[in-house]
């Protein structure tokens, strides 16, 4: 190594400088030449630890260094390596300034120019009197990465693997196809190339960080795109995935229920559940923006942070490497909803529950096969008899649609399946939210959690059936059109009326509805017929006759109807009202009025309906 001369220009760089090729690039393009550089051994020893524990940017810097080395041999610079090597517990308290102390005694004894691209190590350097050169970092737009070129606008995800040809899925949310995007296989030194330029993105680029960094594994969040980048020992050969959304979806865009819009908005416990790739975190990123848009203060709880939202959500990480400190923070912060992506460990659930009983609205999102098993993974995390204050409403994501939304309640009763009084319990009913139907029980047998499936038709009371005829009597009272009802437990309705039909059975501000559900001790939940729905219920309730004549009477055949009371139509025409028989018969005596004019109708080609009242 040439020896220093004592005209030319002294220059220390710390570790940041090194790593960030802040010299390499000014002698490449600002013809940065005869120099001294002194590396500082407690530069080397903080790569070589850094190296040691396999982190991507202690191999970079390794590699920094080797480059000055060979502008040194061409003589282009001195290199020297100075100053006093670190032991293990300096290295070990590098966050403390351990470390940085030592650098810059190395730049103060040689009376150096000192070159960081650190702000608070070039703060501390000017207090003690050095020459510091602090070197921001770049505000220049960024060129493409050598990633791009594997993208295509419907690429969700690309798949990079020493001496595996590159992968990728592409498509929609709801057809996604694994394919290969090159024949060629991947090199080490092409994978070693994108993650040093992954790496110097992620450093440089301040709308971009390192989300976290192990050994053997990097995750970087560079603008939209989520990489995990990592090495053996972790995995058994080098391995880049790359991920991104190629979807923003606006709520409306879901067609959801004005219902369920209305559950989002009142501040409730939900999560958002489904498998991997079915569009969980596009609907959250969705909600949050419609929840924005309401006028909510909305923020988000990831790792990684890569909900593609607006600049008004801020979006939280692990504070010190914990969602639960992040969450003391923002219960300082006081936001009307929280957005957690997503819960999947113990700490997850317990954190969510704390924030959810504080008050906050809080949205999870969670992997699940199907809605229930969403809130099975909260059984033994939190309490029995508090998941419903905790998680009210789960909404099913199924390639990128609303497959299912349920909802839980929480009553004492005696579980489906138990006939003695005394076995009665705290139960939590999961109904489904469109439907009103109960379709699973959660409760406590011995020291057991039951998740109970209800099977339908025959889980129903016999007494439903005419509770059903009594809401229907009071709803008809209100209703000209058709009326459906149908009843999902003991003390629950669930009405379909027309659209017309409506604002007099719900009243003005309720008044109504309250009145026929104190009348009739149910809750009653009432909603319009979809399109389709008011024919059917009509269909059901409108019968064609078979008409017999015996010597005596007209015979009017409506199995369909018996026992019930029914009006008698010929075409449009209404002709009389009658009750059928308990097998099925309405009886017109054969030389009366009426059962001339069912002769003369069927003569005149008149179809005759009956219509059950």
């Amino acid at each position: 190594m040439e020896k220093c001369s004592q005209n030319r220009q002294i220059i220390v760089p710390d570790t940041s400088a090194v790593i960030d090729g802040i010299l390499t690039g000014r002698i490449r393009d600002e013809g940065l030449l005869d120099v001294d550089i002194y590396v500082p051994e407690a530069v080397m020893a903080e790569l070589e630890a850094q190296a040691n524990r396999g982190l991507e940017i202690g191999y970079k810097g390794l590699e920094e260094v080797q480059e000055l080395q060979k502008f040194a041999e061409s003589g282009d610079i001195g290199l020297f390596f100075t100053g006093i090597r670190p032991n293990s517990d300096q290295v070990k308290l590098a966050k403390g300034g351990e470390i940085d102390a030592l650098i810059r005694e190395t730049a103060v004894g040689l009376n150096a120019k000192f070159v960081t691209g650190d702000r608070v190590q070039s703060l501390v350097a000017k207090a003690k009197g050095l020459d510091v050169d602090f070197v921001k970092p770049p505000m220049e737009e960024f060129g493409p990465l050598l990633v791009d070129e594997f993208f295509t606008p419907d690429t969700m995800s690309v798949h990079l693997k020493h001496k595996v040809s590159p992968m990728a899925k592409r498509g929609s949310i709801g057809n996604v196809q694994y394919m290969k995007i090159r024949e060629e296989p991947c090199t080490y030194q092409e994978l070693k190339m994108i993650s040093r330029e992954l790496l110097d993105r992620a450093r440089s680029d301040q709308e971009s960080f390192t989300e976290m960094s192990f050994s053997g594994a990097t995750v970087l969040q560079i603008r939209n795109m989520r990489i995990a980048i990592s090495t053996p020992p972790f995995s058994d050969d080098v391995e880049i995935t790359i991920v991104r959304p190629i979807a923003s979806v606006s709520l409306e865009e879901y067609r959801l229920s004005d219902v369920l819009k209305e559950r989002i908005r009142s501040q409730r416990g939900i999560l958002i559940a489904g498998p991997p790739g079915a569009g969980k975190s596009t609907f959250a990123a969705g909600v949050a923006i419609y929840l924005k848009d309401k006028g909510f203060v909305v923020k988000t709880m990831e790792s990684p942070r890569d909900l593609q939202v607006p600049g008004e959500i801020t979006q939280y990480a692990p504070l010190d490497g914990s969602l639960e400190n992040t969450a003391d923070v923002l219960l300082l912060v006081r936001p009307d909803y929280t957005i957690y992506d997503e819960v999947r460990k113990t700490k997850d659930f317990e954190t969510f529950a704390d924030m959810r009983l504080a008050g906050v609205g809080m949205l999870g999102v969670v992997h699940a096969n199907r809605a229930v098993d969403a809130i099975q993974r909260l059984i033994g995390r939190v309490e029995l008899g508090v998941i419903p204050q905790v998680v009210d409403t789960v909404i099913f994501i199924d390639k990128g649609e609303i497959a299912k939304v349920q909802i839980l309640e929480f009553t004492v009763k005696v579980p489906a399946g138990m006939m003695e009084q005394d076995l009665a319990r705290p139960v939590i009913l999961v109904s489904d939210l469109e439907t009103g139907k109960s379709e699973f029980e959660i409760y406590t047998y011995g020291e057991q959690v039951v998740v109970m499936p209800l099977g339908g038709e025959q889980q129903r009371s016999p007494s439903w059936k005419l509770a059903e005829g009594e809401v229907e009597d009071y709803i008809s009272n209100y209703a000209n059109g058709p009326i459906e009802v149908e009843m999902v437990s003991d003390n629950r309705a669930f009405v379909r009326v027309r659209d017309k039909d409506l604002p007099r059975v719900i009243g003005k501000g309720g008044k109504t509805i309250d009145e026929i559900e104190r009348s009739l001790g149910i809750h009653i939940d009432v909603r319009k017929f979809e399109d389709g729905e008011e024919r059917k219920v009509r269909d059901k309730k409108e019968h064609h006759p078979i008409i017999e004549r015996s010597r005596k009477h007209v015979i009017l055949n409506v199995p369909e109807a018996a026992s019930k009371d029914v009006e008698v139509y010929a075409g449009e025409g209404f002709m009389f009202s009658a009750t059928v028989g308990r097998h099925g018969d309405i009886k017109v005596r054969a030389d009366s009025e009426i059962a001339h004019d069912i002769m003369y109708a069927l003569q005149e080609g008149e179809v005759l309906w009956v219509k059950e009242i």
